[in-house]
């Protein structure tokens, strides 16, 4: 039996989809492994959403080379997807695929054990694919499960590379995600995380919407909880919050990505709303969902945005109040429109991320302060410390309690929990009495 170690980079639908792997490779007979030095064959899943992504990719890529030179090393995912030149260059990978056809893996990798002749087997997306439904993946003792429904992109952003790696727009049938969901269910999973690459176009094909995917998951028994990934702001409607609000089930933890928080830059970026759009719809959302959590992802230095723009950025994240910021600096990617404006210095972008950073931490302080008081039910996961048990509120706080018998575990099971005090990233409350598992 060969053995596998698999290390995925980026995104939740790239964690998602190494999960599939496992269950494809788990169908050929192979065994996963949690060192490298056990494995016979290492699946990289690459990320290429930053320059920075592109090389934490390549350097595991060589560096697990030389510490496993007799290894089967392959490397898919976005990178290669994106990256013609890599595929002949890198030759430290014995097999190079793309963000297609990821069922085929396993054989490929026979085929080289058997043959020992480097392999490239990247496709190109045409506007009509379907997608690609993989073998459901549990990982075993998690309390939540990612689950992948959409893929692709449409919008083309000026700075953007994923549309070229991940294709046009496409969704998994209903019914697919119907069995894929009881499935997780009947494994233990208590709480289901939606992922796409644009997420809010989820079923456009089918005549359907986002919400319809969330209504089906809240429908099945097992479920406790259906929380969404990142979604972009433009094509969630009056009707798609109003069902939502009417799924107990639903996490109102909303990661809206926002980029910039000046229209200038917006429009540069070739964004699909405005600031004040933006805005109108956190207000609709907090009308709905009064104990929500709003998390973005902010760009900053990209290649037109001013000192003036970035001031604005600063004042619209701070009315907004998110309760976090993924920051991250702009950084060109080959082929997209962004990447032939003049850019500018690395000095600034890096001086912008520290400040936006600076302001997420002291948002996000203040969000769990305003939290103390309040008694929320907590979803507990796998003990990580002696002292605490631990786990998420419906709005992704982290909450911990002391932990009182050290031999019984909350793990999977949901208590409601008086929030006393806070911290810097986290949360410390007590179980309400009525709700005492001691």
């Amino acid at each position: 039996m060969y053995k596998v170690f698999y290390l995925t980079f980026g995104c939740k639908v790239n964690q998602y989809e190494t999960e599939c792997l496992k269950a494809v490779f788990s169908e050929k007979g192979f065994a996963a492994v949690t060192m490298p030095s056990e494995a016979d064959v290492i699946v990289v899943n690459s990320c290429t959403v930053t320059s920075s992504g592109d090389s934490k990719s390549l350097y595991a890529v060589r560096k697990l080379r030389r510490e496993r030179p007799e290894a089967v090393i392959v490397l898919t995912g976005c990178l290669p997807q994106t990256s013609e030149k890599l595929r002949d260059e890198l030759t430290e990978a014995d097999i190079i695929t793309g963000t297609r056809d990821r069922c085929s893996i396993p054989d490929l990798v026979l085929d080289f054990i058997e043959n020992r002749s480097r392999t490239v087997f990247v496709r190109e997306y045409g506007r009509n694919d379907s997608f690609e439904t993989m073998p459901c993946g549990s990982i075993s003792g998690k309390t939540r499960a990612f689950v992948k429904i959409q893929d692709g992109c449409d919008r083309f952003c000026s700075y953007c590379i994923i549309p070229y790696s991940r294709g046009r727009c496409r969704s998994k049938p209903i019914e697919s995600l119907r069995t894929e969901i009881a499935s997780l269910a009947e494994a233990g999973h208590r709480e289901i995380v939606l992922v796409g690459i644009n997420l809010a176009f989820y079923g456009r094909e089918f005549g359907l919407r986002l919400a319809d995917a969330v209504e089906l998951c809240c429908g099945i028994d097992g479920v406790e909880r259906v929380r969404l990934g990142s979604l972009e702001p433009e094509e969630i409607t009056d009707s798609d919050l109003e069902r939502l609000a009417a799924q107990s089930k639903f996490c109102p933890q909303f990661h809206l990505s926002l980029q910039s928080g000046c229209n200038r830059t917006l429009k540069a970026m070739n964004r699909r709303y405005t600031a004040e759009e933006y805005m109108e719809l956190v207000k609709k959302i907090r009308l709905r969902f009064p104990d929500c959590a709003f998390t973005t992802d902010m760009m900053t230095g990209f290649p037109t945005e001013t000192d003036e723009d970035f001031e604005e950025s600063m004042r619209f994240a701070e009315a907004v109040g998110f309760a976090k910021i993924h920051v991250f600096q702009y950084s060109p990617r080959e082929g997209t429109p962004a990447a032939r404006m003049p850019q500018l210095p690395k000095k600034v972008k890096s001086e912008r991320a520290d400040r936006l950073k600076a302001l997420s931490a002291q948002l996000h302080e203040e969000y769990l302060k305003s939290r103390v008081g309040a008694t929320v039910p907590v979803l507990f996961e796998q003990e990580n410390s002696p002292d605490f048990h631990q786990g998420y509120a419906p709005d992704y706080t982290l909450i911990k309690i002391a932990r009182k018998n050290s031999k019984k575990s909350l793990r999977n099971s949901i208590f409601y929990v008086k929030i006393e005090e806070y911290r810097s990233d986290y949360c410390i409350g007590s179980i309400v009495p009525e709700n005492s598992p001691y």
